[in-house]
């Protein structure tokens, strides 16, 4: 598994000009499943994504969580970020997971941030979507398996 994730004041996905998931201050995180993923996988890195101290606090400290600041989640699947680019330049999804198991994790991802309270907002899997955000920051993390 492997997240991007930005810091935001607002983001949007769209599908064919047609907004199908917006949030205000919170997190727009662009998630590829693994071929390797479970559901294991996914609560780990759902758990450090929810507890994340990427928001300021009264000091001007990254201190607080999202759940600290009452931030939404922009959840939007991308296979593309198990690209590999190791061999010439023309990228491999062979890391990627297989699309029915992915879609499947997505959405289970996407459920599981609901269960836990979080104001959770999607995009499409596997459609093509335009994603517009303001990178409140600019602050970017990557998580994958070498960070967490």
């Amino acid at each position: 598994m492997r997240l991007v994730i930005q810091r935001v004041s607002k983001a949007s996905v769209s599908i064919e000009n047609k907004v199908v998931g917006s949030i205000e201050k919170g997190l727009m995180v662009l998630v590829g499943v693994a071929g390797s993923d479970d559901e294991t996988i996914v609560d780990k890195y759902l758990n450090k994504l929810i507890k994340l101290r990427i928001f300021e606090d009264e000091a001007g400290k990254t201190n607080k969580s999202i759940r600290d600041v009452g931030g939404s989640l922009l959840l939007v699947s991308q296979f593309t970020l198990l690209a590999s680019c190791k061999d010439g330049n023309r990228p491999s999804f062979i890391g990627a997971g297989d699309p029915k198991e992915a879609k499947r994790l997505y959405e289970y991802m996407v459920s599981r941030a609901k269960e836990q309270g979080i104001e959770t907002a999607q995009g499409e899997f596997g459609a093509d979507m335009q994603v517009e955000l303001i990178n409140d920051g600019p602050f970017t993390i990557v998580l994958d398996e070498n960070n967490i």
